[in-house]
């Protein structure tokens, strides 16, 4: 486990402080009249000035057709979840604290997913994975009051 630790905390605990602090700059900017679309191509922009940035520290190969096509997808299904989001916000009014534990079940989405695709059912240990399945679902309808 300690060689996956710089891994788990770049990879894992550092992009939940990122994207829980995300969250509330997305509230705040439908709160200050910012459209779904307008938030969206303003993200993408910034997103856009991230890459470059990330390419320029950490080069690496020239990508495949597999790799931006994945790339595509990744950025297409991300920006509707995220304009879902924001929507549920302006329209809806639904508070940031109900949605985020709603949305954030997408690790299940993905868990179930890596498991069968990428076969990482064997590098997994079942038991943990069903009970912290359990508690993600558990918390997603005691927040949001289902």
């Amino acid at each position: 486990m300690a060689s996956n630790l710089p891994g788990l905390i770049i990879g894992g605990l550092l992009p939940a402080l990122f994207y829980g602090i995300s969250g509330v700059f997305a509230k705040s900017s439908s709160n200050a009249g910012m459209s779904v679309g307008g938030h969206l191509f303003v993200i993408g922009i910034t997103v856009s000035i991230t890459g470059v940035l990330f390419n320029v520290l950490l080069p690496g190969n020239m990508p495949s057709l597999v790799a931006i096509a994945s790339s595509s997808m990744h950025g297409i299904l991300w920006g509707l979840g995220t304009g879902c989001v924001v929507l549920g916000l302006i329209k809806y009014q639904v508070p940031l604290a109900k949605l985020v534990p709603l949305y954030n079940m997408n690790t299940l989405v993905t868990s179930g997913l890596a498991l069968m695709i990428f076969s990482e059912w064997r590098a997994v240990n079942p038991l943990q994975l069903f009970v912290g399945a359990g508690l993600i679902v558990a918390g997603g309808i005691l927040v949001s009051g289902a």
